[in-house]
């Protein structure tokens, strides 16, 4: 598939620095690792980096754990989560997010990616409507504009899960694609009714005055937190790469559950376009740790009868043909191996 140059270029340089250091960071064991040269890998985000919703890398970025794994991560914007699980699945980059069930619709479209790890065990997409409307079911959408971050994004599909729940489907509702800024400030400006959202889009509206009601998607649908991709072939040939990244990322995402406020500190030294924004961080960290980091049996394990539940979800709807064996979909060997 065509990618854009500036990506393309990206992704190639990082895959010649994987191919310089593999070697090294394979065979070498942990002394050898500590003094070679960093392993470069292109980490494609399905949304800007900047977004609170990748506390959990930003914060493993600041605190040198990717680093102490010996990697240097270099992050990168996709195109929502199902651009994001092909750009993997072909091999233009090693590893990317998502949503857990993204690959339910990647392997619909013969692309090889699975879930390696989870983070969290609610849905990272809630329903979000102005509290003077008094929307208390997604029925009442009906007629309504709802905005979404990207129509390839696997958001957009847990609020057609919800739709869909109360008898109505994508054609009864005026869906938006607004982008990442867009999907809030349109909401905000009251030129939606609703949003599919995330907990730090919820914390910006509010902020810029909306009062709201916050329907979670696992009331209706229960869609996925979100998740780290990684195709078969990685997998299968660089299993320790895999679990470094995993390893290093959830570590991230615990730091967050233990304490928001000290996170939220960590977070914006790493990304200083929120300074100053230290109270608004911890908020949305702790909306994070309510709606979707906790009661996570083990951090990072994908709970596989949610799996299958969604699984039938889509092939009952038709977004997906045909169900697929759900260990094609994910493995929890990485995440049972983190001590």
């Amino acid at each position: 598939m065509s990618l854009h140059p500036t990506l393309a270029r990206t992704l190639r340089a990082s895959r010649r620095a994987a191919l310089v250091t593999l070697a090294a960071a394979a065979f070498g064991g942990p002394a050898l690792a500590q003094k070679a040269p960093l392993q470069e890998v292109t980490y494609l985000l399905p949304a800007p980096g900047n977004l609170p919703a990748f506390g959990p890398w930003m914060i493993a970025q600041a605190k040198g754990y990717y680093e102490q794994e010996g990697l240097k991560v270099n992050f990168v914007t996709g195109r929502g989560g199902v651009d994001v699980a092909k750009q993997v699945g072909a091999g233009n980059a090693v590893i990317g997010g998502a949503l857990g069930d993204t690959p339910i619709i990647a392997r619909a479209q013969g692309i090889p990616v699975k879930a390696v790890a989870v983070m969290g065990a609610g849905s990272l997409m809630q329903l979000v409507t102005h509290k003077e409307e008094r929307i208390e079911s997604p029925r009442e959408l009906k007629g309504k504009t709802v905005t979404v971050l990207a129509y390839t994004d696997t958001t957009y599909y847990a609020l057609l899960g919800m739709l869909s729940k109360v008898g109505l489907t994508k054609n009864d509702v005026d869906i938006q694609a607004a982008g990442p800024a867009g999907v809030w400030q349109q909401f905000a400006n009251k030129k939606a009714s609703g949003m599919a959202s995330t907990p730090d889009w919820t914390v910006n509206a509010m902020e810029a005055g909306a009062k709201v009601d916050i329907l979670p998607a696992d009331i209706y649908f229960k869609s996925m937190a979100q998740a780290i991709l990684v195709s078969d072939e990685t997998i299968q040939k660089n299993p320790q790469l895999v679990q470094k990244l995993v390893r290093a990322t959830v570590k991230g995402m615990k730091d967050i559950m233990a304490d928001p406020k000290a996170a939220s500190v960590a977070y914006v030294q790493a990304v200083p376009v929120h300074k100053g924004k230290e109270a608004s961080i911890q908020q949305m960290f702790e909306m994070y740790n309510k709606y979707v980091y906790a009661k996570q049996k083990q951090p990072g394990a994908m709970d596989e009868p949610r799996l299958a539940d969604l699984q039938k979800f889509y092939v009952a709807n038709g977004v997906v043909p045909s169900a697929v064996p759900l260990k094609d979909l994910y493995t929890n060997q990485f995440v049972a191996a983190i001590k």
